[in-house]
């Protein structure tokens, strides 16, 4: 587990998405699971409806960690997907550097110069801050994704698509397209400077041997055995997320959906808290 992934003890390797329609609900939800979890991840709904405020508020009642390592508080995971040009995105780190999130991600398919001009802006304003810089996080291939929706937006060939498709064995079938557009993405953001990338937990493992012990992964689409997939197409469980090499997963609606969110995130943290229970996972 890279040194930026170690949890404070007895905290489950989790980002919780704060996916909520306002801040009182975001801040309930933080509230409940903050104890339990390594981080909080604020996304493009909450973000876009109450800004950098959300944050400010979070930090004030004491439920976020500064930026860099981890502290006794849960660290900031801003999920803004950031996609432009580099300029543009680098302007963007500079503007979310003051928040003092542990991980702000960007999309890989933006290119090795827009991650790059991302991991050289957020160094410059954790200097001229004086605090511990945050670390990119390149996003690869989206876990709502399949074979057919890769072919569309072309990262896989139709013809390879089709021929993915029609494999009846699921574990085939994670040696398809995603798999071979994620470690493109992934090789392009690590050797561009990003110091985490996000991917599905079917291609964590592949991913691991890739990068190395040095990268951070975060694994969306990771959802309790036997519970709803929603949206997402390529899904584990947070045991085989974790096993498989991730060293954060992201859930949202299995725990914020609950009728006692700080229920399952305690259970999460007993289940998976702390690094050594992480490191047995693997």
């Amino acid at each position: 587990m890279p040194s930026g992934a170690v949890q404070a003890s007895g905290r489950a390797p989790v980002a919780v998405a704060l996916d909520a329609p306002d801040a009182a609900t975001a801040l309930r939800w933080a509230r409940a699971v903050a104890p339990h979890v390594a981080l909080l991840k604020v996304g493009l709904e909450l973000f876009y409806r109450e800004g950098p405020a959300v944050v400010a508020a979070l930090r004030a009642e004491g439920l976020l960690g500064g930026g860099g390592a981890p502290g006794d508080e849960p660290g900031l995971f801003l999920d803004l997907k950031l996609h432009d040009i580099p300029a543009t995105v680098a302007g963007g780190l500079r503007s979310v550097a003051v928040l003092r999130p542990r991980f702000v991600t960007v999309h890989a398919s933006g290119g090795a110069a827009m991650v790059r001009a991302a991991v050289e802006a957020a160094g410059e304003a954790a200097a001229a801050a004086g605090v511990e810089p945050l670390t990119v996080a390149g996003v690869t291939v989206l876990t709502s994704l399949g074979e057919a929706d890769l072919a569309a937006v072309g990262l896989s060939p139709p013809k390879v698509a089709r021929r993915w498709r029609s494999l009846a064995r699921p574990a085939a079938r994670r040696d398809g397209p995603a798999l071979d557009a994620a470690r493109r993405l992934a090789v392009l953001a690590v050797e561009a400077g990003a110091g985490a990338l996000v991917c599905s937990p079917w291609e964590a493992e592949r991913l691991r041997e890739e990068v190395g012990n040095s990268v951070t992964l975060i694994t969306p689409g990771v959802r309790p055995r036997g519970a709803d997939r929603a949206d997402q197409a390529r899904v584990a469980t947070p045991e085989e997320a974790l096993a498989a090499g991730a060293d954060y997963v992201v859930m949202g609606r299995p725990v914020t959906g609950a009728a006692d969110p700080e229920v399952v995130a305690a259970a999460l943290a007993a289940t998976l808290g702390g690094p050594s229970r992480a490191a047995d996972l693997r």
